[in-house]
């Protein structure tokens, strides 16, 4: 991961201003112990663009350019399913595989077995096969990309441990290393198994947690000895709980046991830990060596001539965490990668982009070491590392609902709220209902395909529709920002209008110096000089650090109320019936318009009452301290008795936002500008705010539809496939959901312009399979957007 950083920073310019510390020999730590494998199988978009340049650059880019020996074995590889749910899976990382231009297909046995013929096939339904895959040495890369960075100017120093890493008044960094001190503008964590306890020295918290990986390399095999070529690795995810392949003349298997992972290192790697293993712990893998011995009948008779059991670092989700540390300016992670040969210099590259330019060329979101709080205590990073290793060769079902280590962040309603069959979802630490259902097990919403689940939100969103529901959105960040000079600072970070009156509502972007999207925000004023702000959960760090680094002294305050404060969300043609009997504020339009705000008498309780609606209806948002949220709740749930009041989640919440084409996270990431986004309605033209000229840029690669899709029934698609005009791919959807008011699925796609005109006929492909689409120039559901501004009658 270092070396791949300073590759990069030198192709993107800063060779000859980068110096890169490794306190051993290149390749001490996890690098020389990997095996070294990389797939196009992915279902992830970034990271299946990041695996595709890996790719290219290992077979033959890379050499090329250094003249350095990688040892790249293109041999291609299999991912095996057993089952119809494994199937699926395949069927979508194949739409996924297509809309990035893969050399990918779904095979049946008969072609695993022309490519292996060594491999029992017992139970084989099907395979994704990716040719184009393989594996490399991982020392001679780590080298070859060395060598790289050197001819750009990179200075690598060996042997050389850094030992304190501290921000000097000047905000220049200073790094304290065995061989004299460093001052620099930028430092990079790339610290490996390390990388937890460099964080402490600068005060941050890094979540990750060393997890132990066995793999074992067999006696020589008879069979192989005369095989002319190298068999294609095969993935077996149910069986193995891994990988097998050949190594060279001999066999290799790595598992992944399912139960009882082991972590080290809680608390501090040793510093003298360079090619360390630890002993083989056959106990813990033997169901599946023994399984692999019978999916490799020819290793069966064979003996374990080496075992790899080595460290590797997990974050609390599984991805690695890329991008600037929380809190502080101009300090970065490149850290916490438990497959830094498969991701590694995709995602080096992106940073490096990041680094020098403002933004990376990808969605950064899911790496963005920004997405976890203070919630993630090291006892909570050891419980969920465990549950990440253990689910590394499971069906990464859509929505799968991570449950260890919870709850971590309560809040007022949970025990309430799931007394009623409310299914939560961890959203930055906190509980949010997914959809209500008593009796229903977590595991009963998992496919690829639509369930009974689905049922339940189609309910949902008819309730909130016909009549009233009620949803709470604690969750949401909540920053406050005020000062003399509060106006001023927002105004020149948004790019639409700022609100003018106090009680005025805006929604608005707030971009990065590249002008592509930081993130999106609803703007509150609620006084003069005092703004209230509201965001998706994810994006509170985001949003701090955006607000404090951009900071030209202006004179205000910043305050994070996200941990103080409760949200409810109130929206439906009877929501103004049942706010009616809750308080004495006037809710006609006259007094109380559509996006305004004011503070109002709820059961007893001032409230800040927000005329806004996510869901496309009449509706209020409700914000208010922790202690007035159960009464504020019960008094409207009273209220909404008579109406048929329902409570609704997450999943309703993003079906009505889909109906209503509005665009959410999905959609609006740091690879797009406003443009590209389509939504210029949002980017004004008459003043200055950070990343204006850029945004405005209209010669646009993709821009962002709006699409029907037709359904089938069974399956709606989850983001990431292949949209293609007359055959040929045009672009890729971001998020998919099927529309119950409208009957139809609908999506939003980063196309090619060409194919971006409204009533534009094009196909998408679900599950593998060509769906009819068209391209909407309007929302599915109320286009003229009537409800919302509904008066009393």
């Amino acid at each position: 991961m270092g070396v791949g950083l300073a590759y990069h920073l030198g192709h993107e310019g800063w060779g000859e201003d980068t110096v890169l510390l490794e306190k051993a020999e290149l390749t001490s730590g996890s690098t020389w112990h990997a095996a070294g494998q990389i797939t196009h199988s992915t279902s992830s978009f970034g990271l299946g663009k990041c695996v595709d340049y890996n790719i290219g650059l290992y077979s033959g880019r890379l050499e090329a350019e250094t003249g350095q020996p990688v040892t790249w074995h293109g041999c291609g590889s299999f991912r095996l399913a057993y089952t119809e749910d494994e199937m699926d899976w395949l069927r979508h990382t194949l739409s996924v595989g297509r809309s990035l231009g893969f050399n990918i297909e779904l095979v049946g046995p008969e072609k695993v077995a022309a490519l292996h013929p060594f491999y029992n096939l017992d139970g084989v339904l099907g395979a994704l096969h990716t040719p184009d895959d393989g594996h490399v040495d991982p020392t001679n890369v780590t080298m070859a990309m060395a060598a790289g960075a050197r001819q750009k100017g990179v200075r690598i120093i060996r042997q050389c441990r850094a030992t304190n890493i501290t921000q000097l008044p000047s905000s220049e960094w200073q790094v304290e290393t065995e061989k004299g001190t460093i001052t620099c503008e930028h430092v990079v964590n790339a610290g490996g198994t390390y990388a937890r306890q460099m964080g402490e020295w600068s005060g941050l918290q890094l979540p990750m947690t060393s997890m132990t990986h066995h793999y074992f390399v067999t006696d020589e095999v008879p069979e192989f000895q005369d095989f002319e070529t190298e068999l294609p690795v095969i993935r077996d995810d149910k069986k193995v709980s891994g990988y097998i392949r050949m190594e060279q003349k001999k066999g290799l298997i790595g598992i992944y046991e399912k139960e009882n992972p082991n972590s080290v290192w809680h608390d501090h790697c040793p510093w003298d830990y360079e090619n360390w293993l630890f002993d083989p712990d056959y106990d813990r893998v033997m169901p599946y060596l023994e399984e692999s011995l019978n999916r490799m009948p020819i290793f069966a008779d064979l003996g374990i001539q080496r075992d790899v059991h080595g460290a590797i670092s997990h974050p609390p989700d599984g991805n690695p965490l890329i991008g600037p540390a929380p809190g502080v300016q101009n300090y970065w992670c490149c850290c916490g990668t438990q497959i830094g040969i498969g991701w590694g210099p995709g995602l080096t590259r992106e940073l490096a982009r990041w680094m020098v330019h403002g933004a990376a060329d990808i969605s950064m979101r899911e790496f963005d070491p920004r997405r976890f709080g203070s919630y993630a205590t090291k006892d909570w990073q050891v419980v969920k590392a465990k549950e990440d290793y253990c689910l590394r060769h499971e069906i990464p079902f859509p929505h799968f609902n991570r449950l260890a280590g919870r709850p971590i962040k309560p809040f007022p309603l949970h025990e309430l709220l799931q007394s009623k069959g409310a299914v939560h979802e961890e959203v930055y630490g906190f509980e949010r209902p997914r959809f209500f259902a008593k009796g229903i097990e977590q595991r009963d919403h998992y496919s690829f395909n639509r369930t009974s689940v689905d049922d339940m939100v189609t309910a949902e969103v008819k309730a909130v529709r016909d009549g009233v529901g009620i949803m709470d959105v604690t969750a949401f960040t909540k920053v406050l920002v005020e000062g003399p000079e509060a106006y001023a600072l927002l105004d020149r970070l948004t790019a639409n209008r700022m609100p003018q009156k106090s009680g005025s509502i805006t929604l608005t972007h707030m971009l990065n110096r590249a002008g592509r999207i930081e993130l999106e925000t609803t703007i509150v004023r609620m006084a003069e000089d005092r703004f209230y702000l509201v965001c998706a959960a994810f994006f509170e760090q985001r949003l701090l650090d955006h607000l404090n680094h951009q900071r030209a002294g202006e004179d205000v305050a910043i305050t994070a109320l996200s941990s103080d404060w409760s949200a409810l969300s109130l929206n439906g043609p009877k929501s103004r019936d049942v706010l009616a009997a809750c308080t004495d504020a006037d809710l006609t339009n006259a007094s109380f318009r559509w996006l305004s705000a004011q503070e109002i008498t709820v059961a007893g309780h001032k409230v800040w009452a927000f005329r806004m609606s996510y869901a496309g209806e009449l509706g209020w948002e409700f914000h208010m301290p922790h202690a007035a949220c159960l009464d504020v709740y019960t008094a409207l749930w009273a209220a909404g008795e008579a109406h048929g009041i329902v409570d609704y989640g997450s999943f309703a919440m993003n079906a009505m936002r889909m109906e209503k084409g509005f665009k959410g996270a999905g959609e609006l990431t740091n690879e797009v500008t406003l443009a590209e986004a389509d939504v210029p309605r949002f980017a004004r033209t008459d003043k200055e705010y950070l990343g204006r000229d850029k945004t405005l840029n209209t010669d646009l690669p993709w821009v962002c539809s709006y699409l029907e899709i037709e359904p089938d029934g069974k399956a709606d698609g989850h983001g990431g496939e292949a949209v293609m005009l007359n055959g040929q791919v045009v672009g890729s959807t971001a998020s998919v959901a099927f529309g119950p008011t409208v009957g139809k699925i609908l999506a939003f796609a980063y196309i090619k312009p060409e194919a971006a005109t409204p009533g534009t006929a094009l196909e998408v492909l679900i599950h593998g399979s060509p769906r009819a689409a068209r391209v909407l120039g309007e929302p599915a559901y109320d286009p003229e957007s009537l409800k919302p501004r509904m008066d009393a009658s």
